[in-house]
């Protein structure tokens, strides 16, 4: 079986870089993009020169102006950021067959069977930066490896404008220096409890067998086992229909004020709908999922006759979800929202259209 080849392309801090790029006078200075200051909004991304001061994703607006009070907050503009992506998304599929968005500004893409530069997915992802720089002013980082778990960690590795290669002699020596914060699929509660067990890094994580893995990590066990090696099956699934769409966010300090955990939905909802409109689904299902203080977890969940396709649908549910948990009564540590019960677009509305006729 021959090596696969899969790229990681990840915009560089897309919502911010778009509004940099549109409005030129903004550009160098520190850009926050999320609710005001005084409206008790979160953030929902931070240009590069806003990072410097410690200001992130989900963190609450207020705050981030207190770390850079010079910085310039403006409300996300979603219908340009989907735009945009579908850009991105076209320039993609020009590479490659088997291209899976992960999110708005970030998909893999399986370069195994490119013609392209003699099939180099090396020169491929640097051209395709390249091209989305051309097409839409904007800058991505890229990671070319054998498996997506590399992948993505390469693109994360010289940002912005990053190109990193790991190639398969590489792979696994790379693993065992990686911190065990950096491995995808490792939150931060996981990465507290490997620490307390004395994993440190992917060399440690690769002196358990499985089978101790599995006392303590349960289902997660195979997947921490093969990444500490350095080894990845899972595909490329272009045209897979996902379960379900997620995000879910982890705040530096627990929420109580309902307005800023709204705040911090909305959010995830759009980055949720984001990735529904990418690959061209309806949902059925609406699902918050919330993590009090004493890690305590609920979801609340809305099932609809009338399919859910954006944010528009979702928006106006999320404070009777959020209601029927005791949000605000206690303290909350993460948010997420998904959509379940998936189903393409396309057939929904030739569904409707044959009732209408």
């Amino acid at each position: 079986m021959s090596q696969r080849k899969i790229i990681h392309v990840d915009m560089d801090a897309f919502f911010a870089s778009v509004e940099q790029r549109d409005r030129p006078q903004w550009r160098g200075r520190p850009l926050v993009v999320g609710g005001q200051p005084d409206s008790r909004g979160v953030v929902a991304a931070a240009s590069y020169e806003a990072r410097r001061f410690g200001i992130h994703s989900a963190m609450p607006s207020a705050r981030a102006q207190r770390l850079c009070p010079e910085a310039i907050f403006v409300r996300p503009r979603f219908e340009v950021y989907r735009e945009v992506s579908a850009q991105i998304r076209t320039l993609f599929e020009a590479y490659a067959e088997l291209v899976e968005p992960l999110s708005l500004d970030e998909a893999y893409l399986d370069a195994s069977d490119c013609s392209q530069h003699n099939g180099s997915a090396t020169l491929i992802a640097r051209e395709l930066k390249s091209r989305i720089r051309e097409v839409t002013g904007l800058t991505a980082s890229a990671g070319v490896s054998y498996n997506k778990f590399l992948a993505k960690i390469a693109s994360d590795m010289d940002k912005p404008d990053g190109l990193t290669v790991i190639t398969p002699e590489q792979g696994a020596e790379f693993v065992a220096g990686l911190p065990i914060g950096r491995f995808y699929g490792v939150g931060k509660v996981t990465e507290a409890r490997m620490q307390s067990l004395g994993i440190h890094t992917g060399l440690d994580l690769r002196q358990w067998s499985l089978d101790k893995l599995r006392q303590y990590f349960g289902k997660q066990a195979g997947y921490y086992y093969d990444i500490a090696r350095g080894v990845d099956h899972r595909p490329v699934e272009a045209d897979r229909l996902r379960k379900s769409i997620g995000a879910e966010t982890t705040f530096q300090r627990d929420l109580r004020d309902r307005e800023e955990m709204l705040a911090a939905l909305r959010h995830l909802a759009h980055e949720v709908a984001g990735g529904l409109h990418g690959r061209g689904l309806c949902a059925r299902t609406l699902t918050i999922k919330v993590k009090y203080a004493d890690f305590q977890q609920v979801t609340r969940s809305a099932s609809f006759a009338q399919r859910l396709h954006g944010t528009d649908d979702i928006l106006p549910w999320l404070a009777t979800l959020l209601s029927r948990s005791e949000a605000g009564l206690r303290a909350v540590r993460l948010l997420g929202v998904s959509l379940s019960g998936l189903e393409p677009a396309q057939a929904e509305r030739e569904t409707a259209q044959m009732a209408l006729f």
